[in-house]
Order: C-alpha cells, then structure tokens, then sequence
C-alpha cells in the first residue's frame, strides 16, 4: 500500500473551501489525504488530549506520523524542560497512546541535525533511543552527509536495519554537509518513509537569513520530478508492504498540490476517506 500526505494540516489553504477554523482542518484534511506528519510534537510533546481530538476527528483507516520531539534529538538548544533524558522519552511515549490503541500511529520520525555526524557517541546514543521506543514503530532521518560517505555508507543502512529503524528517504536540495543523498534502500520490509523537502538549494542553508524558514522549503516539483520518483515509488513497494510518502515542500503552499499530482500519477484512488465539504457553487 502507498500512502499520501503533507506535513502539517494546518498551512495548505488549497485543500480547504471558504472559511474554516483551524480546529476543523484536521476533519477537512482526511477527506483529501489517508496520512499526516504531526510536526507539532517537535516543538512540544503534545498532551494526551490533543492525540484524543485527532484520533477521533479521523476515519478508522487513517494514520499518524508523529515527529519526535526536538529534545530528543538534540534540536533543543540549552536544557531540556525535564528531570532528565528518561523522563522526557516517558513523557513522549503517553503522549503517543491515543494513537496506538486506535492502531493509527505509522511511525515516530527521529529526523536528526546536520550537526548530529556519523561518530560512535552518535550511533550509541541511536541505539538508546531505538531500546527506549521499544515496539514502537519508528523511522530514522539524518541531515549530516557523514551517515552516507563512502566509508559508512553500507554500514549506516546495516545499522539502521539491524537496529529495526524504519528508513526515512530523503528528496532534498544538495547543499553541502547539511544535506544527504537520496538513498533508495528499504531497510524493513513492513514499512518505508519518503520525504519531500523540495530542491531550493539557495534557501537550504541560510540559517542566518531573516526569512530563512519561510524560504527553506520553497519549492514545486515538475511533472518530470515526480514522474521520476513515481519509478521508484513502485520499486520501493516491490520491497516493503508499505510505503508512505510525506510532502514537506510548503513554504509557497506547493505539498498538497504536489501531493495530489504525485496520487495522479500512482493512479491512487484512496477508499475510507472522511467526507469532504462541497462547494456551494
């Protein structure tokens, strides 16, 4: 099965008719994709309320991506707002227990910084996170090009699938240290990740620019760009059960059109969606 989404429900304003609130976007957004990354727990490990809300706003088939967050994967700058590491991952996993007794967690995305390279600390402390999540499904993603230079290249997907990791295949620009290869390798035969974070080269790095987060993810694939990934979406189905494909290129409001276009080309007709609201004209 190939699944569909975007990152977010909340900034893609053509997938929505007329006014609606942002507390009815997540009902509107199912009758359109089966899948969601829910960003939002990068910045705070949501309350148990909030994944209640989702779940039952939701159809029975729909599922969640839920990113892990970003004190668990040294994003945070200064302290962590807990008593110490293990606190933070159990506070983490109760927040995830909506989703797992409705069966609509996909995954937890462990998407790491470019600052985070290829060293032993590095791999150690992935193992701890991969122990600590225990069954939990879980998908690994690195900005660090170390992970795949030559010398670690087999080594990094060895890791990764010995380690039970779910890989998180990566469209995005190359751009230096800070970005890495798109590596087509499925690494657990239930479950593989794609994401689409554009190709804005010039925007990728600025970290300085004043507008940096709006531009970092400007970008529109062309038909030929997504007919190319559409190949490898079908090969990489052939190795694993599932594969999920998040668009994540939303700075200009381009993932879901892209999203839609990529379905096109799947000839992927989704059952078991929510209703959508018609148009009045």
């Amino acid at each position: 099965m190939i699944y569909i989404g975007v990152t977010g429900w909340g900034d893609h304003d053509s997938l929505y008719s007329g006014q609606i609130s942002s507390r009815d976007k997540l009902k509107e957004y199912a009758g359109h994709f089966p899948i969601v990354e829910v960003d939002s727990a990068f910045y705070a490990i949501q309350p148990k309320r909030n994944a209640e809300k989702w779940v039952n706003e939701t159809p029975t088939g729909f599922q969640f991506i839920v990113k892990a967050y970003q004190g668990m994967t040294g994003h945070l700058r200064g302290e962590i707002p807990f008593e110490n590491r293990q606190a933070m991952f159990n506070a983490f996993k109760e927040s995830l227990e909506p989703y797992i007794e409705t069966n609509k967690l996909a995954m937890v995305l462990f998407q790491f910084p470019p600052w985070f390279t290829c060293k032993r600390e590095n791999v150690e402390y992935l193992r701890w996170c991969r122990n600590e999540m225990g069954d939990n499904p879980c998908a690994l993603e690195f900005r660090h090009q170390s992970w795949f230079a030559p010398q670690f290249y087999q080594k990094t997907l060895d890791f990764i699938k010995t380690q039970n990791w779910i890989h998180s295949i990566c469209d995005e620009p190359q751009s230096g240290e800070g970005s890495i290869p798109t590596v087509l390798e499925n690494t657990n035969p239930d479950k593989v990740l794609v994401r689409f974070h554009g190709r804005n080269v010039h925007g990728w790095q600025k970290r300085n620019a004043e507008n940096w987060r709006e531009v970092r993810y400007l970008y529109r694939y062309n038909q030929q760009e997504l007919q190319q990934w559409a190949n490898s979406i079908r090969k990489l189905a052939k190795d694993s059960l599932n594969v999920y494909l998040l668009f994540n290129n939303n700075s200009g409001g381009d993932a879901a059109d892209n999203a839609k276009e990529m379905m096109n080309l799947l000839q992927i007709e989704y059952q078991g969606l929510a209703p959508r609201q018609l148009d009045l004209f």
